[in-house]
């Protein structure tokens, strides 16, 4: 017997937030689902369930198949048929489910052990103007980027994996080393090798690639539209948000709050800026080369 290495179910929360994942918006899994947790009977064959859900004998064992894969309900026989047998946990908590799950709102603020959902708390800081230093940058203003300012016409948008778009920034600002992309980071990329006004200042960036479409604006910016504030909780004094397209002007105006408040808490000049699909076009214009599929040596 193969058991899962993963316990999916360590916490009640997370096991009810587990099940309304896996439901997703898909009627015929949730009707599988509603009428397997219908009344006392904890165990109901294939045959008994498309009789119930009036879906299809094969539309069942699809989405039953799912919902075992996932450890919401478990596959057994009876009478000769394939059967499937309810969870008591998902049983007893059935009503909640649905209800989240009806519910996407309401489910965005239902907390688990992975996203605790804090109640948010505006704060008035009242401090002299000559604490908060901050300065907004553009790629012309980066010596990193100097031959930029040579091209002065380009496409508005470019269209190319964030990967290679990094790869090509890490090259040109030769930073060495490999910045893997997963759901956790602050920054896709962390350098000291920035220079602004003759100096090097350590940089955070963020790339936004082409699985994001249309304007970028700060709610499509991670999966809880907090990446620019987990970008600001990088030790850097230059934030840099970088998208192939539009970016909002709502982006810059939430990263202004950010920076001033890091120039508060650290008493440094905190430069911000965005690279849209213009600038971002004028950069691989700039340096060709060093964007070109094949991979390049430091």
């Amino acid at each position: 017997m193969t058991l899962p290495v993963t316990d999916i179910r360590s916490n009640h929360q997370d096991q009810i937030a587990h099940a309304i994942k896996v439901l997703g918006r898909s009627k015929d899994r949730i009707a599988v689902f509603v009428e397997l947790h219908r009344g006392k009977k904890r165990i109901k064959t294939v045959t008994e369930l498309s009789r119930l859900t009036r879906l299809s004998r094969k539309r069942v064992l699809e989405e039953a198949k799912k919902l075992d894969h996932k450890q919401i309900i478990k596959q057994t026989k009876r009478n000769g048929d394939i059967a499937y047998e309810r969870d008591d946990f998902y049983y007893a908590q059935k009503r909640q489910i649905l209800s989240l799950v009806k519910n996407s709102k309401k489910f965005k603020q239902f907390p688990t052990k992975y996203s605790p959902r804090i109640p948010s708390v505006k704060v008035s800081i009242s401090a002299p103007k000559s604490l908060v230093r901050t300065a907004t940058i553009t790629v012309d203003d980066i010596e990193s980027f100097a031959k930029v300012r040579k091209i002065k016409t380009a496409p508005s948008s470019l269209s190319m994996l964030e990967k290679r778009f990094k790869r090509g920034i890490q090259l040109i600002i030769r930073e060495p080393g490999s910045f893997k992309d997963w759901g956790g980071e602050n920054s896709d990329l962390y350098t000291t090798r920035l220079k602004i006004n003759g100096a090097r200042h350590s940089s955070a960036l963020a790339f936004k690639g082409k699985a994001t479409r249309g304007v970028l604006t700060p709610a499509r910016m991670g999966k809880n539209g907090d990446q620019i504030q987990r970008l600001f909780v990088e030790d850097a004094e230059v934030y840099i948000v970088q998208y192939g397209q539009r970016i909002a002007p709502s982006v810059l105006q939430q990263m202004a709050v950010y920076a001033q408040a890091k120039s508060l808490t650290t008493g440094k000049k905190i430069f911000y800026g965005i690279i849209d699909g213009y600038d971002s076009s004028r950069i691989v214009a700039a340096y060709p080369k060093l964007f070109k599929s094949a991979p390049h040596k430091m």
